[in-house]
């Protein structure tokens, strides 16, 4: 049987072979698509890295035709943190209810279908004209996205809770609250916490959906500028600022995940993480 000690030396040579893996293929996609761009298609079209990464530098120091880019940056964060905890809390709440109701999910469920089978973007357009070109707009775009990624997967957690507890504990004489709050919410916390890891990226999608259809700041209008004058390296620059934050985001959502399911015993497939 392995020591410990050789357990973690083998860990580290492992993270350490993906993270090479990892960064042999960018580089290579990088290179390739510089070449490419250089030699066999036109940049114009297509940019190249090399003006993406000035476009970056000349955002991060000069600034961007609507103003510096982290006010870009904060106004989007801004419209994606409020759409998303607002999304993700209506989403839980009303999950779990009717997941536990099934006489309201009975009564319920052809109405959120509908609502859910609404294409986004025209969602955000009336949203434009109801709420206007602030932040308001943005986060009721946010909000629609996070609500149905969170609330569906709430809804299979409450679900799927053990009955056998349930039974138990109203034996006991555990109240409806007493067993909501103990043994469904705790039992669905594994389900709600998976969903809010995409959650927060549709709430920058929705985000930047609202500023495309109409804004006056963020960086969905930044790439909107992009497109009407034919930046490529722009929208490029945009994707990438974004995709950023996502992976930030979903770093400080894996830590809060790792802290809150600290009591759940470790799966048997856990040394295989991506």
């Amino acid at each position: 049987m392995a020591s410990p000690v050789d357990a973690r030396t083998a860990h580290r040579r492992r993270k350490t072979k993906v993270w090479s893996i990892r960064l042999l293929l960018v580089v290579a996609w990088l290179v390739s698509w510089e070449l490419t761009a250089t030699y066999l298609i036109d940049p114009f079209f297509y940019s190249k890295p090399s003006a993406v990464a000035a476009k970056l530098a000349d955002w991060f120091t000069v600034g961007t035709s609507q103003g510096s880019i982290w006010e870009q940056i904060v106004v989007t964060l801004q419209e994606a943190v409020a759409g998303f905890v607002l999304g993700a809390l209506a989403g839980v709440v009303l999950g779990i209810l009717l997941g536990r109701s099934r006489l309201l999910a009975d009564i319920c469920a052809p109405f959120i279908k509908a609502a859910n089978a609404v294409p986004r973007i025209v969602l955000a357009s009336l949203f434009v004209i109801w709420f206007g070109l602030g932040m308001s707009s943005k986060i009721a775009t946010a909000f629609v996205l996070v609500f149905f990624a969170v609330f569906f997967n709430a809804f299979q957690g409450a679900r799927e809770v053990d009955r056998n507890l349930i039974n138990n504990a109203r034996i006991l004489g555990a109240s409806r609250v007493q067993v909501l709050g103990t043994i469904v919410v705790p039992s669905a916390t594994s389900w709600i916490l998976a969903s809010l890891h995409s959650a927060f990226g549709f709430a920058l999608i929705g985000a930047v959906v609202g500023e495309f259809t109409g804004a006056d700041r963020g960086l969905g209008l930044l790439i909107n500028h992009a497109q009407g004058t034919f930046d490529a390296a722009g929208i490029y620059a945009g994707m990438i600022v974004i995709t950023v934050i996502a992976l930030l985001a979903e770093w400080l959502l894996t830590l809060a995940e790792n802290r809150l399911l600290k009591w759940r015993p470790p799966a048997a497939s856990a040394e295989v993480q991506l």
